[in-house]
């Protein structure tokens, strides 16, 4: 839900409106917060709702415990999401990271103390996260409220309570759109336990998956950074720069694809031996890496699309195009061919890509068809409708960046 802000703190910064950025943040604290109460409820009956579901009562009744343990980083995450959005929109990143790598040095020595030191088990894995989460939180308002944000932050405000139904369908858009994309995949590596040989072809799905994870975050990171620079863009009136990062992202994203799926597709009878010593499973792996290149590919595109998608604010649309392209196509096929064509993990993957295929090549036609000017005027519109002052003034003159300019 916090992925609102992408939206509307990026359009705003992009007109000049430091002070709505502010404004935003405090609203998505509202909004997330709310949420996280009645999410809350989930982990405190967790325990119940999993054997209600047929889980193993002792997996149940610990996975119960250790979600009640989660609950203050469930209020954290409804901190910290908003605040990275509010400081990404304004290019904030090398803060960013210099708060996260402190928050990793402590949490791996803490990790490392109350779990295997003192031996507090799964109760100590839940204090560390929440240490962890709560500490990068209590970094990151400091940094915001020390005035290095300048005008985006003025102070707490009662403005963070008006417009907040606007608000809470846009973030709730914005939550239905990736939680598509997310269960997408949880659901298949589910999926793969009630395969004949479960044991492998979990462990299969599970490898691949994991692989797929680390080369996403190069299409996550450029997903953030076209999220950005398009609202910036759009914000600022600017549709023709914002056309451009487009395609340079595109690109840029497809190029670096292509490297890491060569380079898996040369070490495929090797890198399997990293995660597995059965052979069975690094045949599998082995076998379907090909398919796990080409899924990298083209995974590494949509992210930008998507990108392109919450900066210009068409994260309902988007929501609509991932029903259809992984719930109507993708995973019906995947089960098919998994299932009843005795594929196994195979098949489960080709309907995965067939999926990722149609949400691509839906997002790309949806981008190339559009009217950059009019997603311009309907930034400004935002902006004023949700408390700017309608002026479209430059990023140049209200920050003192110096972004390149093509109009």
């Amino acid at each position: 839900m916090g992925s609102a802000l992408e939206t509307l703190c990026g359009q705003a910064f992009g007109a000049g409106q430091m002070e709505m950025i502010g404004v935003y943040l405090q609203r998505s604290w509202v909004i997330l917060g709310t949420t996280s109460i009645l999410l809350s409820l989930l982990y405190i009956f967790s325990a119940s709702l999993l054997k209600l579901i047929g889980q193993n009562a002792e997996i149940a009744e610990v996975a119960g415990m250790f979600a009640i343990w989660m609950i203050p980083q469930l209020f954290a995450y409804a901190m910290s999401f908003p605040m990275a959005k509010f400081l990404q929109a304004q290019s904030k990143i090398m803060a960013m990271a210099l708060i996260a790598a402190g928050a990793l040095v402590f949490h791996t020595i803490l990790c490392w103390l109350l779990m295997l030191k003192l031996g507090w088990g799964l109760v100590g894995a839940a204090v560390v996260l929440n240490l962890s989460w709560w500490l990068s939180d209590v970094s990151q308002f400091l940094y915001i409220i020390s005035g290095t944000c300048g005008e985006a932050w003025n102070g707490f405000s009662l403005k963070a309570f008006q417009n907040l139904w606007s608000f809470v369908r846009l973030s709730i858009a914005s939550a239905v759109m990736l939680c598509l994309e997310i269960w997408y995949l949880m659901l298949l590596v589910l999926f793969a336990g009630y395969m004949k040989n479960a044991e492998v072809a979990v462990d299969v799905m599970s490898i691949c998956s994991n692989i797929w994870g680390w080369t996403f975050m190069v299409g996550i990171g450029m997903n953030a950074a076209i999220s950005v620079r398009v609202s910036n863009e759009l914000g600022a009136g600017h549709p023709r720069t914002a056309k451009f990062a487009v395609m340079v992202a595109v690109v840029t994203s497809l190029v670096i694809s292509i490297l890491l799926s060569l380079i898996l597709l040369i070490e495929k009878n090797n890198y399997p031996s990293l995660f597995s010593n059965n052979s069975e499973v690094k045949q599998q792996v082995s076998e379907l890496t090909p398919l796990l290149a080409a899924t990298i590919v083209l995974n590494n595109i949509q992210p930008v699309l998507s990108g392109v998608a919450v900066g210009a604010g068409w994260q309902a649309i988007v929501a609509y195009v991932n029903v259809i392209a992984y719930y109507a196509f993708g995973m019906p096929l995947g089960l098919v061919f998994g299932f009843k064509l005795d594929m196994g993990v195979k098949g489960i993957w080709i309907g995965m890509m067939i999926g990722v295929i149609i949400q691509t090549c839906v997002l790309f036609g949806l981008t190339y068809t559009t009217d950059w000017n009019k997603e311009a005027s309907v930034a400004k519109n935002r902006i004023k409708k949700w408390g700017g002052h309608g002026d479209s003034s430059t990023i140049e003159k209200q920050n003192g960046s110096t972004l390149p300019s093509t109009h």
